[in-house]
């Protein structure tokens, strides 16, 4: 039985108006191969036109699904996604038919529903209940998860010390124990490899400025207060990002190393034009091809393949590459045994860029290059936080922006009754 999320009567009214304002066949209808495949693969799906996310409450949604000790499956739609109860009830059912049992929780725009087929009914009602006292919709759907987890060790606990339990059951126990072991054995061992090779890059760039201020060998004694002011600053960076370097336990917080280092890259550039007596340059954001470049000298029209064109800040030698049809020094990554570009590598490496770029930089140059559940698929108008500076700003702003400024989880609406049986939610609400 699909449950629902209570709303306030305000909210709820204006999320009926804006429903009923959307015309029919506004959007197109999604494609369920493309949703089933991220499900199984990821246990989340991000429609890349879905607007109600910040960053990183994209980038920590799976982390939030493969925290659950049972099946959860998030899927996030832009508003009007389906523009009937039939439509809605009809995609749900075959999604959920391919993959099997779960629970499962989906956005479309401000509204959301859950339901499951492996907890009680009073099990998603705690848990929804739990949701609706959080106050953004990533950390409802993470109190969600740890409710259902609660509810299920409970319900596993009283499995086992029961004296009803048939010699069948107790079989069935221990199969879903040994199920959930070793799928929780293969979540952790996925999650340290992840930081692992996150921090492996980032321990290379870290080096590789290292190199570049020790080559300076300046004496702080014969040069001027700006000069020293700068190279200064330029080591107090790197000092900076190494400390990070060493203290990070999960991927997202690398964007405190990437920020680091973005500020050390220019003053050290900073200081060369002093040294050289230049003009010290525009403060610009790092070469989009390989960060390590330092500060780039200009924006160049540039398409990932298949993709469109679209305006990227390079250092000198890229742009060269870019504007006379040759191939730029790409920082490559190696992710499941594959070299890649850095932007093509995966939603773990969002904050890498996001510490160099800023969430309103990457706006228009990572928004929609990927497919899938890559970085590309996360990073929608809305968790870029147009005109903020830096991830920090995205993250502080996410609470404002999602849900329609309701202070609550529960701003969002609800789907209505129903249920998955017939292979149809079949509870969705009016669109």
């Amino acid at each position: 039985m699909l449950r629902r999320l209570v709303i306030p009567a305000l909210l709820a009214a204006v999320s009926t108006v804006v429903l009923a304002a959307a015309p029919a066949g506004a959007a197109a209808d999604p494609d369920v191969n493309e949703v089933v495949r991220a499900l199984e693969s990821e246990h989340v799906y991000v429609d890349p036109d879905a607007d109600t996310l910040s960053s990183t409450d994209a980038g920590t949604l799976t982390q939030i699904a493969g925290n659950s000790e049972t099946p959860v499956y998030i899927a996030v739609f832009p508003e009007g996604t389906f523009t009937s109860r039939t439509a809605a009830g009809s995609f749900a059912g075959q999604v959920q038919s391919e993959i099997g049992d779960g629970t499962y929780v989906i956005v479309s725009g401000t509204d959301l529903a859950s339901d499951s087929t492996v907890l009680s009914d009073s099990a998603v009602d705690n848990a929804e209940a739990a949701a609706r006292e959080q106050g953004t919709p990533v950390d409802g759907l993470n109190a969600y998860v740890q409710e259902i987890n609660d509810e299920a060790s409970a319900a596993n606990a009283s499995g086992v010390f029961g004296a009803v339990l048939l010699g069948v059951l107790a079989l069935a126990v221990v199969g879903g124990g040994f199920f959930l072991y070793n799928s929780k054995k293969k979540r952790e061992a996925k999650a340290a490899q992840e930081l692992a090779d996150i921090k492996k890059m980032a321990a290379e760039d870290v080096t590789r400025l290292g190199e570049d201020v020790a080559q300076l060998e300046i004496d702080l004694t014969k040069v001027d207060e700006e000069t020293r002011r700068d190279y200064t600053h330029a080591m107090d960076s790197y000092d900076r990002a190494k400390t990070a370097l060493d203290s990070i336990k999960r991927p997202e917080e690398i964007q405190q190393v990437t920020t680091a280092l973005e500020d050390g890259r220019y003053f050290m550039t900073a200081t060369r034009a002093r040294l050289d007596g230049r003009p010290v340059p525009e403060r610009r954001k790092p070469c989009f091809f390989n960060p390590q470049h330092g500060p780039s000298q200009q924006d160049v029209m540039w398409a990932p393949p298949g993709g469109a064109p679209r305006s990227v800040p390079a250092c000198v030698t890229c742009s060269q590459a870019v504007l006379t049809g040759a191939h730029p020094d790409v920082r490559m990554v190696e992710v499941d045994g594959h070299r890649r570009p850095y932007y093509d590598a995966g939603p773990a490496y969002a904050p890498y860029a996001g510490g160099y770029f800023g969430m309103d930089m990457m706006m228009g140059m990572f928004t929609g290059m990927m497919i899938g559940n890559m970085m590309g698929s996360m990073m929608g108008a809305s968790m870029m936080g147009a005109g903020m500076a830096d991830m920090g700003a995205a993250d502080a702003g996410a609470a404002a922006d999602v849900g329609g400024g309701d202070e609550g989880f529960g701003g969002f609406g609800d789907f209505g009754g129903g249920g998955f049986e017939g292979g149809d939610f079949g509870g969705f609400g009016d669109f």
